[in-house]
């Protein structure tokens, strides 16, 4: 890599940082300030509850069909809460594509290997992307539920029916949790059976603690009983459960960075080197024994990743 392609290179990457940058700081910042619930934002667009909650429901995933795997990958789209469309999903495929493509072109030598390269890194980083967002919202989800089975004790205590109560929840609430909530209010209001509209709030959020909340609800209904007194117990089971959960997080916080950066080591000396160096993997770079090299470094990585992944994840 010559001087020029250096530079071509650093100049990419600091108008790529600065374009996160403005983003982060002209519309993050502006969402945090909207509306605690997105369902009570199109409420004061709506007058009609039942076109808030189709608009709801068109902003959640980008496929509609019976395939039971096409329906899978739906719900996991839904369950991280963007807003997505097939044009956006396309369009950041392509975009990440062309950048990781002038990326790998300076290291690599522009090729169909590079795009290749880059057409995988783009599906990658995308699909990580999406896992983080899920994961962060599911994780939001969890911290809000004790709060928000609360609220429906209290609600059922004065004497309000489930779907009120869990509408309660939607107006005291910020999302993701109200929105939720109020969706899953609006359809049994609109006349589904409370145990289907429970199973669709779970489908939608994919967290697990929810699913004592559904079990609780849809026995109670069946065959009767003090709601409040279960819920209220269920509330504090999953508090305790969190600050298990945050306790393991901690524990298991240095060996998750050190996964990290035993991941990205090899990448960053290899870009370190090459920047300052750009002719010392010159002379291996078209050697035969470079390829293997490389397959086995690839799949040592990931077995390594693999390992280090089951080391600091607990189920409990």
């Amino acid at each position: 890599m010559n001087e020029l392609g250096v530079i071509t290179l650093l100049v990419f990457a600091a108008a790529l940082f600065g374009i996160v940058a403005i983003y982060w700081l002209a519309f993050e910042a502006r969402n945090t300030q909207k509306s605690i619930s997105r369902r009570l934002t199109l409420s004061r667009e709506h007058k009609d509850q039942a076109e808030v909650l189709d608009a709801l429901r068109h902003e959640r995933g980008i496929f509609s069909s019976d395939i039971p795997t096409i329906k899978q990958l739906n719900e996991w789209l839904t369950q991280t809460g963007l807003r997505l469309d097939r044009n956006w999903l396309l369009f950041s495929v392509f975009a990440a594509t062309a950048a990781l493509f002038i990326v790998f072109g300076f290291v690599f030598d522009f090729g169909i290997g590079s795009f290749a390269l880059a057409l995988f890194s783009a599906l990658v980083l995308i699909i990580i992307y999406l896992r983080t967002v899920r994961r962060r919202r599911i994780d939001r989800f969890a911290e809000q539920l004790p709060d928000a089975v609360e609220i429906i004790v209290r609600g059922i205590r004065v004497g309000y029916p489930v779907s009120v109560a869990l509408d309660l929840v939607a107006r005291e609430m910020p999302d993701p949790i109200g929105s939720e909530f109020g969706m899953t209010a609006d359809e049994i209001s609109f006349g589904q059976n409370i145990k289907s509209a429970m199973e669709n709030l779970h489908r939608r959020v994919g967290q697990d603690d929810l699913q004592f909340l559904i079990v609780a609800v849809n026995i109670q209904t069946q065959t009767g009983g003090n709601l409040a007194e279960v819920l209220l117990r269920l509330s504090r089971l999953i508090r305790s459960r969190s600050k298990i959960a945050l306790k393991i997080r901690a524990l298991s916080a240095e060996g998750r960075i050190s996964a990290k950066f035993l991941s990205l080591m090899p990448f960053i000396m290899v870009g370190i080197i090459s920047l300052v160096s750009p002719s010392f993997f010159a002379e291996v770079r078209h050697s035969p024994a470079i390829e293997p090299a490389l397959i086995y470094a690839a799949i040592s990585l990931v077995i390594g990743n693999l390992v280090m992944y089951r080391m600091v994840n607990f189920k409990f």
